[in-house]
């Protein structure tokens, strides 16, 4: 006599059976090996991209977030593997719960780390705050969302069979991404209101920022860092929805749908800003800290001409 899924508590179940059919388990079906070795592959190879990019270019902040965020969406997708052949596998289930609730938090503090090149290109006059406070903010909101998302998926991994202690988890992923959301909309917000600003104003772009603006590479790199954000975006109203209906919702269990919501968007997100790199099409990115200590030796050097001059004076 078949068994009704829905009457199968999946923490109960190690491994798939009479008593314990697949679709009892938390996702109700078998991962598509295919489809989970793909984007395992696929976030390896932006790794070792990002790494060697990144070491070019020196653009080690950036290389940071986004090695993380290819190193723990290529774990996570490694478990689901695990997962494949039985849906009750608890080390790839854990592995791939809190690998992926939290690396698109990784991707969007690389986009965070854009607006203040933006602002330090076209004028900082016309930005409602210094530029690096722009970075200072949304990273330390985005720090607080990666921890409430990896301490959520941390506790749900772990739960056991404690269905409540899960369900805390749950909604601290919930609250997590919902954080995330808001730090994502509030950059988005910041990003127009200084851009309007900045070109509604009379006075005229420098011929660096004039140069950069009409640069192709500029464009594309703008263009990527927009269908990026927008990429992650998606994924996270979509990781709202499917976690707000509880363990082992329609949503849930719907596997095309994370392929497509999550898979596919956070995939699109990390080529683009691998392969769309800011060493190669923002340079002024990568360049920033050597330019800085360029212009502060410059001005230690002048302030010890103007010291010899002075002392030279004296001697007269």
């Amino acid at each position: 006599m078949a068994v009704n899924p829905s009457h199968v508590n999946p923490l109960n179940c190690n491994y798939v059976s009479e008593d314990c059919p697949y679709q009892a388990s938390i996702y109700g079906y078998y991962n598509i090996l295919s489809c989970n070795a793909f984007f395992a592959a696929l976030f390896g190879i932006c790794f070792v991209v990002n790494m060697v990019l990144g070491c070019r270019y020196r653009t080690w902040t950036y290389t940071l977030a986004m090695g993380l965020a290819c190193s723990a969406a290529c774990i996570g997708y490694i478990g689901r593997c695990m997962m494949h052949n039985n849906p009750f596998q608890s080390l790839g289930f854990e592995m791939q719960i809190c690998c992926l609730t939290f690396s698109p938090a990784l991707n969007s503090a690389a986009l965070y780390l854009i607006l203040k090149h933006l602002v330090l290109q076209f004028g900082r006059d016309w930005s409602r705050i210094r530029p690096k406070y722009y970075t200072w903010a949304f990273i330390s909101a985005d720090i607080s969302a990666l921890i409430l998302q990896a301490a959520g998926g941390a506790i749900a991994a772990t739960a056991g069979n404690n269905e409540s202690f899960r369900d805390v988890g749950d909604h601290l992923m919930i609250t997590g991404i919902s954080w995330q959301v808001l730090t994502l909309l509030l950059f988005a917000v910041a990003t127009i209101d200084y851009t309007v600003r900045r070109f509604k104003s009379s006075e005229p772009l420098s011929s660096s920022a004039e140069a950069l603006l009409r640069g192709t590479k500029f464009r594309v790199f703008v263009a990527a860092a927009i269908i990026a954000f927008f990429a992650i975006f998606i994924r996270c109203v979509y990781r709202i929805a499917e976690m707000a209906g509880g363990w082992r919702n329609p949503i849930m269990q719907n596997q095309s749908l994370f392929i497509g919501a999550e898979s596919c968007m956070i995939g699109l997100a990390t080529v683009l800003q691998t392969f769309i790199h800011p060493g190669i099409f923002f340079p002024a990115l990568a360049s920033y800290r050597r330019t800085k200590k360029m212009a502060r030796q410059k001005i230690r050097s002048d302030s010890s001409v103007e010291e010899s001059a002075d002392d030279a004076e004296l001697k007269v």
